[in-house]
């Protein structure tokens, strides 16, 4: 896909334990800083799409009450109950299909009104494991990155030599919200054990935040300043927890395999410059790693250990800290496309990488990373 559509313009609110602000006023206060961004009025909007859940929201017709804050009031409006990334791919469709040339994208969810993990397990199987309440999202990503580890030799230590990586990148990052400059192996592995070999630091935290991203066809950013392009997308939808293989991303390998023909990436690892991440647990990236074509299969432990993804690394990743930083449901993946967008134009601030040209950002929603999608993005 070359420069048909781009990022123009984007915005996020700190991530908090438990925002002051509403979730309408959370989302006013990024879409008007991301049309502010983009250098563009309401008005010049063409369709919204917003990222948010009924089950997170506690009511039906989740975005009814976002159409005024999200720009949309006499717009073509439209929502997905899934990651913000899934939503920028909506909005990218729509863009392309020649009927819109501006797109405003926004994913919120505020995990302080709502039961942590309880909402997830709706996405179990309602006649066993639902009714058994043994499983959630933690024990069963605990089931996953054992699973993982067994088939790759993977050690606890290296588990928490991911998360203390990115705890120290959020460090410079003041927008996130769980961040540790001095986090190490030993402070993650003594942080509360959550369902063995998960411990709450290589845990995500579930808060609060909104994101936009303004998307623009191909002749509306070659007016706008710095545009980053979309250059590829792919994504794929997995089989059930139980029908699959935990000890691999599979949907995430074959997302990326769409993404880079797409995008002409045919050794990601030469060719790209930064990686954000959508990790709920510490685990997931190194898996990711694997699926993302990084290195060989079964390497993800090797890999990390090689200090290739550290901040001063060939290829950083997770530079802004990655979800591990913080969690807003609906909105993560959107907010790893904003990180990779800003070191793209040098606008990260003090976790920015040096000669970012190509990066990769991922999103991902369904337990054990059921759902998987991946945009290649590139700048002039």
């Amino acid at each position: 896909m070359d420069k048909e559509v781009a990022i123009i313009g984007y915005a996020q609110t700190p991530y908090e334990a438990d925002a002051e602000a509403s979730r309408e006023m959370q989302v006013l206060e990024v879409t008007k800083a991301a049309l502010a961004a983009a250098g563009l009025k309401r008005e010049q909007l063409d369709t919204v799409i917003t990222a948010n859940n009924d089950y997170l929201d506690g009511r039906t017709i989740s975005n009814m009450r976002l159409v005024e804050p999200s720009g949309a009031w006499q717009k073509n409006e439209s929502k997905v109950e899934m990651d913000g990334a899934y939503a920028a791919l909506y909005a990218l469709m729509r863009i392309l299909s020649g009927d819109h040339g501006i797109a405003m994208v926004v994913g919120e969810s505020q995990a302080s009104v709502y039961g942590g993990y309880i909402p997830g397990t709706m996405m179990l199987d309602p006649t066993f494991d639902r009714q058994r309440g043994l499983l959630n999202e933690v024990s069963a990503s605990a089931l996953q990155a054992r699973a993982y580890m067994n088939a790759c030799g993977v050690s606890e230590e290296q588990l928490a030599g991911v998360a203390a990586k990115n705890l120290a990148n959020a460090a410079k990052n003041p927008l996130a919200l769980r961040a540790d400059g001095k986090a190490d192996v030993k402070k993650v592995l003594s942080s509360r054990l959550l369902y063995s070999p998960i411990r709450e630091l290589m845990a995500s935290p579930l808060c609060d935040g909104a994101c936009a991203v303004v998307l623009a066809s191909g002749k509306v950013a070659a007016k706008s300043g710095n545009p980053v392009w979309i250059k590829g997308v792919g994504f794929s939808h997995d089989s059930y927890l139980s029908e699959r293989s935990l000890a691999e991303m599979s949907s995430l390998k074959d997302a990326a395999r769409r993404c880079y023909a797409m995008a002409g990436i045919e050794d990601p690892a030469s060719q790209l410059d930064l990686a954000e991440v959508h990790e709920c647990f510490a685990h997931e990236e190194l898996m990711a790693y694997e699926a993302l074509g990084l290195c060989a299969a079964g390497e993800g432990g090797a890999f990390f250990d090689s200090g290739t993804t550290s901040m001063d690394g060939s290829l950083p990743v997770n530079a802004s800290g990655g979800a591990l930083a913080a969690n807003v449901a609906c909105a993560a993946g959107l907010a790893r496309i904003i990180e990779a967008a800003m070191q793209i134009r040098g606008e990260a601030g003090d976790h920015q990488v040096k000669g970012v040209r190509t990066a990769v950002a991922h999103g991902q929603t369904g337990i054990c990373a059921q759902e998987n999608i991946i945009y290649v993005l590139g700048g002039e």
